[in-house]
Parts: structure tokens; sequence; C-alpha cells
């Protein structure tokens, strides 16, 4: 399925923001099925995703991954599992998880703590429940074919959360012999956390066949799946443990000062061995595009300029310095990282956003992977650049999972701000209103759509004009990542008001070549 080779549009939506008639508090990943046809309504290609990768222990961001591998049983849906039908469903549960279940269906937020720790509880019961049935059984050879086919990582993975499970502080503080897994210890850990090793498996091998099936749902609808991948993982991550070989512990990894950080930012990830990467032949990363096309129809690739110069911020306070070095080292060498993405046939999308070199730009182009032109910073000489020039090889949008919604950006405008708006086509006689309106709205929408570039992609909060925001960056707390739309997804498409905006965008999405092709 080609999402990005035409004119299309895409909606921008986290799977955790989804409610679902049955969901538990959180998106899970038959609601993605579900959506396209949401998506379908509003005359879309493809809906857009933040990472679905399992989260370091205790963190919540979609971008702390805690595996470049294993997906997040969060978005697995109990209620779709045979496993737990076996066990009578939901009547199984006591009296006090159908207490707490009920509370969060009913959470405004997602009170993502909560969330995991009941699905875990109730999880356990259903890999019992798995467990006892016979080996030849239909399921039980899915799960071993399962295992077979992941089985570059998913051992040390499911090793790696037992041994968290057992000992729950940072892997650096772990033992010895579990640390720098020594053969022997890690044998023995094996053979101690049996149990939890095979529930860990389970959880990634019910996870990935319910993506896998929401997959086809969506393609059912006409709807293309397009997934985010992470630059780095966390530096508590099973990959990090499972390959210390292939990173540096004596610097962490960031962004440089610009306009918006004096000091630039710290991320705390641990950086790539560039070279060891480059000795396998970027083994790492063709190892993620090809599983990333298992459940993906095309990836976007956050922080790409990381790929061709990662900003290197060493831990005893020395001068901070990017490697490589020098520029064609640079560009040698994220051209090859990203070739290994697209040998596996997947389209993609790159997350230049920020202070980002010219060649790089000119690098992205001769590869002919689109970058992102977000309208609010498409700013040249104190006006709005004109969409329409924007290059066809590009994505547009009206603003990312960082960034504040349509409505909130509008108010926060200054004066020459709002009258240089109004200077773009769709905008016209717009300068004069301070306040958002359905006409500022579509205007908005208008200029997006009607932009030269080849992609244009919504925030699902921008489609029906809302307020909230998924995240506000360099701040931590429980507003961030945890928005979930005030309407399930089949109240969306009952919904008069919600049917209308739908419809309006679909028409601007017909006037601007955006549909798909039948």
């Amino acid at each position: 399925m080609s999402l990005l080779s035409q004119r299309s549009l895409g909606v921008l939506v986290p799977l955790f923001s989804l409610r679902g008639e049955r969901s538990w508090g959180v998106g899970e990943a038959p609601d993605l099925a579900d959506f396209a046809a949401v998506a379908k309504a509003m005359g879309a290609s493809f809906v857009m995703t933040l990472p679905l990768l399992e989260p370091s222990p205790g963190l919540d961001s979609p971008y702390s991954a805690g595996s470049f591998f294993a997906l997040d049983p969060l978005y697995v849906s109990i209620d779709a599992l045979e496993d737990f039908a076996a066990l009578k469903g939901r009547a199984s549960l006591s009296e006090e998880e159908q207490s707490e279940l009920l509370a969060l269906t009913e959470s405004p937020q997602v009170q993502h703590g909560r969330v995991r720790a009941l699905k875990e509880a109730v999880l356990r019961r259903t890999h019992a429940h798995f467990l006892s049935l016979d080996a030849t059984s239909a399921r039980a050879v899915d799960y071993a074919r399962f295992a077979d086919e992941h089985q570059s990582w998913l051992p040390d993975y499911a090793l790696f959360r037992a041994l968290k499970h057992k000992l729950p502080q940072s892997w650096r503080t772990w033992p010895d012999g579990v640390r720098t897994r020594h053969a022997p210890s890690l044998e023995q850990a094996r053979g101690e956390l049996r149990g939890e090793i095979s529930f860990r498996s389970y959880l990634q091998w019910v996870t990935f066949r319910q993506v896998q099936g929401a997959r086809r749902g969506a393609r059912a609808h006409g709807i293309g799946l397009l997934g985010d991948e992470p630059f780095l993982v966390a530096d508590d991550s099973s990959d990090v443990w499972a390959e210390q070989q292939l990173y540096r512990f004596d610097a962490t990894v960031g962004a440089p000062p610009d306009a918006f950080s004096a000091d630039g930012q710290e991320w705390g990830l641990p950086p790539y061995r560039w070279e060891r990467l480059a000795q396998d032949g970027y083994a790492l990363f063709s190892r993620r595009a090809a599983h990333a096309a298992r459940i993906y129809d095309a990836v976007r690739i956050d922080h790409v300029v990381g790929l061709y110069r990662t900003y290197h911020r060493p831990i005893d306070g020395s001068a901070h310095y990017f490697l490589p070095r020098t520029e064609p080292e640079q560009q040698a060498q994220g051209e090859a990282v990203l070739g290994t993405w697209q040998k596996q046939g997947l389209e993609l999308i790159a997350e230049d956003l920020g202070v980002i070199p010219d060649f790089v730009r000119r690098s992205l182009t001769k590869l002919e992977i689109p970058g992102l032109k977000v309208l609010r910073w498409e700013q040249e000489a104190g006006r709005f650049r004109d969409p329409a020039g924007y290059p066809e090889i590009s994505v547009a949008t009206s603003g990312s999972h960082d960034t504040e919604t349509s409505e909130a950006w509008w108010e926060s405008l200054g004066e020459w701000e709002r009258r240089s708006f109004a200077g773009l086509g769709p905008a016209r006689g717009l300068g004069e209103k301070i306040h958002w309106s359905e006409a500022v709205w579509r205007a908005v929408l208008e200029v997006v759509l009607f932009s030269k570039s080849r992609t244009a992609l919504l925030p699902l909060q921008d489609v029906l004009s809302l307020r909230a925001r998924v995240n506000t960056p360099n701040t931590m707390g429980p507003e961030n990542w945890s928005w979930r739309t005030p309407h399930s997804n089949a109240e969306m498409l009952r919904d008069p008001l919600v049917r209308g905006r739908l419809g309006a965008v679909h028409e601007l999405a017909a006037a601007s070549k955006r549909l798909p092709s039948s």
C-alpha cells in the first residue's frame, strides 16, 4: 500500500488517546481498525500513531522506548483474547477489579500506572490459561511460530523484563553476573525466571497479533498505518543491556543550543557506537526496518538529523561535540542508515525539525524522503511562507504531538502574525479575527491541504477543533501523554458536530485532490 507517492491526507492520533466501546481506560489495538472508519469519513488515506513500543519501566512517554522491538502490552485488548473469554470474560473480574475498570474507563485522562497494574493482573491469569492448552493447538503453534520469527530479540527482551520484575532498579546496578551478561549467570537466571520469561513472551505475542490485526482491519477500510520510530532507546532498556557493545556510556545524547534553548537539550540517552554499527553494515537498523514492516505501511523517523550527526554531551562536563566530525562523513552515514530502511520497501517521513544543516535537507531530497513543514514555523523575513511554494516532496502539517493545538496557537498570535497569515490564499480576510472561530478553523486546514506538499497531515485535535494537547516538551507531569478523545470511535461517526467537521475536511480533501484513488 503506497501512502506517500501521490497527494494524500493523513490524520495523527496517539493510540492511547482513542476510546473504544470496550477499551480499558486507554486506546487498544483493535481501536485503530475502528478509527479507520473515522479517517475514511474525513478523506484520509492513513492514520499515523506515536511509537507503539513499550516504554522503559516506570515511564509513560512513547519516546522513552525500553526496546526497539517490543510493543507495549498497554495496548492489548483483553476483551478480545480467547484466553479471557475462556475464563468467562469480565464476569471473572473481582468486584475491586470491576470497580477499577469502571473508574479507568470513565477517566478523562489515561491513568497509565493504574491501567498497567489492572491489565497485568488479568493478563497473568490469561497467560496461565494459555499454558494449559495442548501444545498442538492452533494458538500454541502460532505462539511457537511467533517466538521463532522474533528469535533475534525476544529471548533477551523477555529475560530482561523478568530480571526487572525481580530487580526493579536500573540494570547497571544488577549483580555483576547478569549485568555483564556472564553466560552461566544468564543461564541460571533463565532457569529461575522461566515463568516470568514465558509471561513476557506471551504479552508480546498477543500484542503483536492484535496490532497486525488492526493493520488488516484498517486496510479493509482502505486506510494505511504509519508508525513512528524513535531515534534511540532509553539507557535502562533491554536493547542497551543486551548489546552493550553498540552503545557509549561516557556521554549522553541531546540537542545543541538554539533559539528556544540557550543550553540545548539533555535527553539522557546513550549514544550509538557508530563505528561498530558501520562495521556490521548497520545491521541493527536493517533489523528494525524489517521489524517495522511487519506492522506498518510507512514510518516517520524521529530526529532524523541524529542519524547523520549525533550531539554528544560528555558526562565529565567537557565540551560537547558531534559525531561523525566532518560533513562528508555525516552525509555518508545518514544516507547509509536511511538506505537500510528503504531496502525493506518502507516509505519514510523524516522528522527534520529544529536546527537542521542544509546538507541534510539536500540529502533527504536526493533520497526522496519528505521532511515536515509545520505551518506555524514556516516563516521568513517576518512573514509566513506561502504553502503553495512548499517542496512537493514534503509533509505539510498544522502541528505535532509536541505543539499546542491550532486553536491555542491562533489565540496566542500577535497582530502582525495574524495579518501575515491572512495574506495566504484561503485565509484572506482573517487578519482581524483575534479569537478562534469556525472560519479560522476552516482556513487553517485549507491552507495546509492546498499546500504543494504531496502529503498533508492533521492532528485529530485540529480536525475536531479541540484545544487539548498531547505533550508539552521539557515538562513532566500527568497531563503529558494522557489525552483521551472526548468521543469514542463509534460516537464520532454518530455525533452531528463531529460528522460535520469530518465532512468539511472531506470536502477540502476532495477540492485539494487528496482523496484516495479508488
